[in-house]
């Protein structure tokens, strides 16, 4: 592979030429305390760290950063940190998906704005991770990831709990009366115990897992604990190698290829990930110019097993994901379903990253003979109630209602779901199919986690622990139930579900991949004509440009105007 020279480098056009700017910079950075043999012909290394006082999933990434920039300086480049938005799931509302495109805008510009040859990017928490690799896409400099690093298993009482997935549980049986305020304290103590990202297979480590298998991480990455000593060796690496990537720019554009998102696709599956994987998945690849769409999901679903036995899924977490041999033998169990010749952001293929690769536990990583499920983990679902397509983890539902006809129950917004959901008149039984509308891109606004809609309190008590519900939300990738999401068009823009009224009989059939409303044409052409739009949500700022410019769910929910890479100038440095 051709070397760049020191004069070919980005960052020359503002230190190295004979111009009034070229010596500003120079002043600039001395004033940064920095001599010219400390920078001068070397790589410029952005460092862009998501870290936060309201991000516990990041709340390591300053001392982590540290590490980076001991990588960088012993490889010869010179670091800088650069800090951008934090999306902390855990904290900001309505929902970080408001917020996605937002750093993916921010991390474009950062990097185009500066004088940066490279870049390392440091998340993990749910939207960081695609935000962030997004945003490296369309600028296209080379760039890697840090995945901030699932916490450790939280306990309570010696029984180990997920993140997200065993809170569900857990306040559902509060709300039956079978768990008592004190047990729920000792749950809020022990279900969180160390920084770092949820260590269920939630969408952070779905998403961790797809930036690995996409080859934008060193191997193994994705999986290491947040605290474990691997963790910063693993980050000081990553500082090693980006110095060698900006020597031989070895940029995003040469990495995501289609075959590259054909194999992340894959290893959700495998996995049993996150949902969101579907939305994130098909906006990363938009990016690169790669078509992707929700056909490509199901079309895999139906011939990829899931191996990794995590929860909400299964019965394991992170930690002994990564004991077992974390994505790299899971990878290496499917190396038959992938493409290993592709390029990776060590210099070497796919195929030999997984050199060596093995797996040291087959009840936590099973083998093709004994899979958690014979098909992938998610089903895409179509019809008169989603004609643009809908998803659903059905791995994670309880069997019983995978085929199930029952009346609606229509709920306008979160709101109002949460106003009646325990009203003793409603008429709710195991068998009705709540859905919840006003709650997609627009609607929401920004597409929050409401897809898994609460079980009446009344039905908890009486052992109910999963209904049939439907919604133009997401929901967290913790959660669990036979929760309908994703579907579109959305209810804001006039989508079919915005016609259903309560009693309507639904059908949900995982197996033929249909989700109908019963109700006969002619009704809903009446219906249809009598709807009218919702006011928008957003009266000024941000929130009018992301009403104006949001796409659906089944097209990736990002801006239509960030599609694609190039066609924005570098700048001139004058």
């Amino acid at each position: 592979m051709q070397r760049l020279t020191p004069d070919q480098l980005r960052s020359h056009q503002w230190y190295g030429t004979e111009g009034l700017r070229s010596f500003s910079h120079r002043a600039r950075t001395r004033q940064l305390g920095l001599s010219a043999e400390e920078h001068m012909g070397r790589p410029v290394i952005g460092i862009l760290n998501t870290w936060s006082e309201l991000n516990p999933c990041h709340i390591h990434l300053r001392e982590r950063a540290q590490d980076v920039k001991r990588g960088v300086w012993q490889a010869g480049g010179y670091p800088v940190e650069l800090p951008v938005m934090s999306l902390s799931e855990s904290f900001m509302k309505p929902t970080t998906m408001l917020y996605r495109n937002l750093l993916a805008m921010e991390t474009e510009e950062l990097l185009r704005s500066h004088p940066v040859d490279a870049a390392v990017l440091m998340g993990g928490c749910d939207k960081t991770t695609p935000a962030l690799i997004m945003g490296a896409i369309s600028m296209d400099i080379p760039a890697i990831f840090v995945p901030s690093g699932p916490m450790i298993p939280g306990n309570h009482r010696g029984e180990v709990l997920g993140s997200g997935s065993d809170m569900w549980r857990y306040w559902a049986d509060k709300q039956a009366g079978l768990v008592t305020e004190a047990e729920m304290s000792g749950v809020e103590e022990g279900i969180a115990r160390s920084p770092g990202h949820c260590m269920t297979m939630g969408t952070a480590s779905t998403m961790t897992s797809v930036a690995e298998v996409l080859g934008m991480t060193l191997p193994g990455a994705a999986s290491i604990p947040a605290v474990a000593s691997a963790h910063t060796r693993m980050a000081a690496a990553t500082g090693r190698r980006v110095v060698e990537m900006a020597w031989e720019d070895l940029r995003p554009s040469a990495i995501l290829t289609a075959e590259a998102y054909a194999d992340a696709v894959t290893t959700v599956l495998a996995l049993g990930g996150s949902t969101n994987a579907v939305i994130h998945l098909i906006a990363m690849a938009r990016r690169s110019g790669v078509e992707l769409t929700l056909d490509h999901f199901d079309e895999a679903s139906r011939r990829v097993p899931v191996l990794a036995d995590l929860r909400p899924s299964g019965a394991y977490v992170m930690e002994d994901f990564y004991l077992a041999g974390g994505l790299p033998g899971l990878l290496a169990r499917i190396a038959d379903l992938l493409h290993p010749g592709r390029p990776t952001v060590t210099g070497r293929s796919l195929g030999e990253t997984l050199e060596g690769a093995g797996v040291h536990d087959d009840k936590v990583i099973r083998t093709r003979g004994n899979p958690l499920s014979e098909e992938g983990g998610l089903a895409v679902l179509r019809g008169n109630l989603a004609p643009d397509g809908a998803v659903i983890k059905h791995v994670a539902a309880e069997p019983r209602l995978l085929k199930h006809t029952g009346p609606a129950v229509v709920f306008d917004g979160h709101r109002d779901l949460m106003r009646r959901i325990n009203d003793e008149s409603l008429p709710i039984t195991a068998d009705s199919v709540l859905v919840l509308r006003g709650a997609g891109p627009r609607g929401g606004p920004g597409m929050p986690e409401h897809g898994m809609l609460p079980i009446p309190n009344r039905l908890l008590k009486m052992g109910i622990r999963d209904m049939v519900r439907i919604s133009d939300a997401r929901m967290s990738g913790t959660s669990y139930g036979a929760c309908v999401l994703h579907v579109a068009p959305e209810s804001h823009v006039g989508g079919p579900l915005a016609l259903v009224r309560d009693g309507d009989p639904i059908t949900l059939d995982v197996e033929g991949r249909r989700l109908s409303l019963d109700v006969p044409e002619d009704e809903l052409a009446r219906r249809r004509a009598a709807w009218q739009p919702p006011e928008p949500v957003f009266q000024r700022g941000y929130g009018t440009i992301f009403d104006a410019h949001i796409l659906q769910a089944d097209e990736g929910c990002d801006f239509d105007f960030l599609l694609g890479s190039g066609g924005a100038p570098e700048p001139d440095m004058g």
